[in-house]
């Protein structure tokens, strides 16, 4: 028995659809759901016009409406896709919400401290409204306070805070949401949303050079990235040292959208773990790692705009001028480090950096 009639499932980081916490949990509770991603004017109106970023959320979003297609065809539901908008979100959720007459709105965490302000007020204005906010884990595999010292304080060190990590993972926690199962709620678009997802110059943005990058978008893409790091992933933890080699996963920008599952990637890493691959392991720690800095943020929320010891905060910078022109040394790569002016044409060529 279905909890609601209709849901509203709200993307954000989180732009694929298979093991998706909030789509798993909205396609379970509502008799009919629709989806939608909002390119957010808040976000976007402070970006340079030709920005990389938005142009792969762009490319992994057309991948995205395919697939929610794909879904509801596989379930006998035509007309299922994406309702793409553009505009502040914390107006547009809300306006959508009781436009389509949904009863909840499904998301997922996200403890940066802007988007935990959006959401306040995008919760506010729907419990104006009559309409629920559900939000669910999906970014990380431990968040928030789920990881504790013994003295029930969040920690501030990496090491013990893996060994506690390790100590506390189950098979329950890289358990797959199957949305496939459940799809068959997928509910077609209202006429006025059945159109193609916006193009860079429909939101206001330049075409970039993404596409001649060796950075594949999309769900496609991050599964394509992995597997091919699978090959390589027992060398990881000696390949990973050395900006020559191909030794890097590249899935930086995919765990940053969500275009591909951290728990697909943790329980393969860890299954290897077990099995003594040190290069597995070592990779797992840098899984590890991103759980960390998330539950640092989340309850450390200082360190957005300031040292996370406050100590650190009294270093003197340079300002003026001269600090202009060695800044802009540093983003082309002409410091006179080899190295660094290294890394930096490496990513101003490839949008990546080792």
């Amino acid at each position: 028995m279905n909890t609601y009639d209709k849901g509203l499932m709200w993307f954000r980081r989180d732009l694929r659809a298979q093991d998706n916490a909030a789509l798993y949990h909205a396609l379970k509770v509502c008799r009919q759901v629709w989806c939608v991603f909002v390119f957010d004017t808040d976000i976007l109106d402070a970006l340079p016009r030709a920005d990389r970023r938005v142009a792969f959320i762009r490319e992994s979003l057309v991948e995205l409406d395919a697939a929610l297609r794909a879904l509801g065809r596989d379930n006998g539901v035509e007309g299922v896709g994406l309702i793409v908008m553009h505009g502040p979100s914390v107006k547009a959720v809300p306006a959508l919400a009781q436009e389509l007459a949904v009863q909840a709105v499904f998301a997922n965490h996200d403890d940066e401290p802007a988007a935990k302000a959006r959401d306040a007020h995008v919760f506010g204005d729907l419990a104006h409204a009559g309409i629920l906010l559900h939000s669910h884990k999906d970014h990380v595999i431990f968040e928030r306070r789920e990881v504790l010292t013994q003295m029930g304080n969040a920690f501030g060190v990496f090491t013990p805070y893996k060994n506690a990590w390790l100590r506390a993972l189950t098979p329950e926690h890289l358990k797959a949401h199957p949305v496939a199962q459940v799809a068959s709620t997928l509910a077609p678009l209202p006429t006025a949303w059945a159109k193609p997802v916006p193009t860079l110059a429909d939101i206001g943005f330049e075409p970039t050079n993404l596409s001649q990058l060796p950075l594949p978008t999309g769900m496609s893409g991050a599964h394509r990235l992995f597997e091919d790091f699978v090959e390589r992933i027992d060398r990881y933890d000696e390949t990973r040292n050395f900006p020559a080699v191909k030794g890097p996963s590249y899935l930086s920008v995919h765990l940053r959208f969500g275009t591909i599952s951290i728990r697909h990637l943790a329980s393969v890493a860890y299954q290897m773990h077990l099995q003594g691959l040190v290069g597995a392991s070592t990779w797992l720690s840098e899984l590890i790692w991103r759980d960390f800095y998330h539950q640092v943020m989340a309850n450390f929320p200082h360190v957005v705009d300031k040292a996370f010891k406050p100590e650190y905060d009294h270093i003197k910078f340079e300002h003026g001028k001269h600090a202009k022109e060695l800044f802009a040394a540093w983003c082309e790569g002409r410091t006179g480090y080899p190295l660094v002016d290294a890394a930096m044409h490496q990513i101003n060529q490839t949008g990546y950096m080792h």
